[in-house]
């Protein structure tokens, strides 16, 4: 399952720099597929959107961090548990219980992000 920050964060930008993926983004700030992987043309997100992978999207929050799920791996692949989540220092970078995904599918995810 994707990782999600909940409302509790502290803006601390902690957790950012520790994601493999560039799956974290301060509040407001819009992002795109392409940030922190090497994918270009168009890519498919997990609810069947097709974007430019260098198309700029909304923010998901507007007051503090938040995760892109589709982006997102939980680190699979990269460490043994999610570097946000071991960083934070107030514990609000959580499992996301709407979000269920394999270890298989966040690996396939990743494979999909770094080509």
């Amino acid at each position: 399952m994707a990782i999600i920050i909940t409302d509790e964060c502290i803006n601390c930008g902690a957790c950012e720099p520790e994601c493999p993926n560039n799956a974290i983004y301060e509040g407001g700030v819009e992002w795109a597929i392409t940030d922190g992987t090497n994918l270009e043309g168009n890519y498919t997100l997990e609810n069947g959107q097709v974007v430019d992978a260098k198309a700029s999207q909304s923010p998901i929050d507007e007051d503090v961090y938040f995760i892109v799920p589709d982006k997102c791996t939980e680190c699979q692949g990269f460490h043994e548990e999610p570097q946000c989540a071991a960083v934070c220092p107030v514990d609000c970078c959580v499992p996301d219980e709407d979000r269920v995904e394999t270890v298989a599918e966040l690996l396939e995810k990743k494979s999909r992000l770094h080509l």
